[in-house]
């Protein structure tokens, strides 16, 4: 990919592809339910097409045209065991959540995904769920992953370490399966689309502060569910108008559920013009315009339990810091180290082979903003948000950048090469 810096303001009216994590969720519990599932505005990218895979190679029918998908579900005990391991190609949330599904079932199972998700963790999963009685194997607890028939699963009281949407939802997917009552307290809130969803296919979810209780065994039932636009796409297109000059941009129909809305509270506090419009609501998920302008910007501090509401949009918040007045310090994020890939690193360098005053930390960075950024050859480590991050950063500042692998993005963001054309950038995919 070929960035070039914007001579003139990002101008438009746009709409980014559905919710990643809305999307998987909605497959799965579509899956799982008696009777039909209808999904539209689903995001059909890699990630969420693995999990169509999954489900289908247990027997579920499953049937895609673009971004609509139709599903009979097969019901809590439907499923079948997989004549070949489960593969998820790139995706974490795929891996996480189908953990605790596969652990109420009554068949053995493979699960295994590609070279970078070999490498992520997956104890902090598999030993919460080896409470309830789950088999799970593993060299080292990385993928592949085994998982063999428990008998019926027992609901426990779990308090996470660390505030994480993936661990919370497969226990309480796992939950579904077990006998007794299965809760899961945070120490801050994460991002809670499982527990709207579960309420929306009729699970009796008990949400009380910090704490999601699920009792087992339960029935789902089919229904239609409208995807909203994802805030970790519209992340970046926020900040390329906030730090392109004479910027005008409305982004429509973008999911803002107060655990994911980080990413406006922070721009907001760095000086940037953002209004939220036309405010309603879609299974219980804040739906909204937003409308962006370019702005100037002043560093800030990013930590405590605001991170668990960003955690994925903090390589587009770094670019905003590149070029703010000040210093902007992000701290609490550790678990950006075991991403797609230790993005807290790939951010360091990116923005340093850029002319960025940036310094590591142990759980974050520091960045000095200001700096004249140019423009410079950018690894994007596989990882679709570094690879949007950088292409938003090019944007804005002088010459050409060119970042390698940019083919990761569709993972997330397909699409999004044309939305920036449209909006008035220049960018140029490899081979066009």
């Amino acid at each position: 990919m070929r960035i070039r810096g914007v001579s003139s303001g990002l101008q438009g009216t746009t709409q980014v592809p559905g919710d990643k994590s809305i999307s998987h969720r909605a497959v799965m519990l579509g899956a799982l339910a008696q009777g039909e599932t209808v999904i539209t505005g689903f995001l059909a990218g890699e990630d969420c097409l693995a999990t169509i895979a999954c489900f289908r190679d247990m027997g579920v029918d499953i049937r895609r045209q673009d971004n609509r998908v139709q599903i009979q579900g097969a019901g809590l005990h439907g499923l079948q065991q997989p004549e070949q391991p489960l593969y998820v190609g790139n995706s974490g949330t795929t891996i996480r959540l189908l953990l605790g599904i596969l652990s109420g079932q009554v068949f053995p199972s493979v699960i295994n995904g590609d070279a970078s998700i070999q490498k992520r963790p997956m104890a902090r999963v598999a030993n919460p769920l080896r409470l309830m009685g789950a088999r799970i194997t593993g060299e080292g607890d990385l993928a592949p992953l085994t998982i063999s028939p428990a008998g019926t699963l027992t609901g426990i009281d779990y308090l996470l370490p660390v505030a994480s949407a993936q661990v919370k939802s497969a226990l309480l997917l796992a939950g579904m399966y077990a006998k007794g009552v299965t809760s899961v307290t945070e120490p801050a809130p994460s991002r809670d689309h499982t527990e709207i969803m579960l309420a929306s296919f009729g699970v009796a979810i008990k949400r009380q502060g910090l704490t999601a209780s699920v009792e087992g065994p339960v029935v789902l039932q089919g229904r239609e569910i409208a995807v909203p636009g994802d805030i970790s796409s519209a992340a970046f297109l926020l900040v390329a108008a906030l730090i392109i000059p004479d910027s005008e941009v409305v982004i429509r129909q973008v999911g803002i559920n107060p655990t994911r809305s980080g990413i406006i509270d922070v721009l907001r506090a760095m000086g940037g013009n953002i209004e939220v419009q036309q405010l309603t609501s879609n299974l219980a998920e804040p739906v909204a315009d937003i409308l962006v302008r370019s702005s100037e910007l002043r560093g800030v501090t990013v930590e405590g339990d605001i991170i668990p509401r960003l955690i994925d949009e903090i390589p587009a918040i770094a670019v905003a810091a590149a070029f703010a007045k000040g210093t902007t310090i992000i701290r609490d994020a550790a678990e950006l180290k075991v991403k797609e890939s230790n993005r807290i690193a790939a951010m360091v360098q990116g923005l340093m082979a850029m002319g960025g005053d940036v310094s590591e930390l142990d759980d974050g960075l520091v960045i000095r903003g200001g700096k004249a950024l140019h423009g410079a050859a950018i690894e994007s480590r596989g990882d679709h948000r570094i690879a949007m991050a950088f292409a938003v950063a090019g944007m804005a500042a002088c010459g050409e950048t060119n970042i390698g692998n940019e083919d990761c993005i569709p993972v997330s963001f397909p699409g999004f090469a044309e939305i920036l054309r449209q909006l008035g950038a220049n960018v140029q995919m490899d081979g066009e």
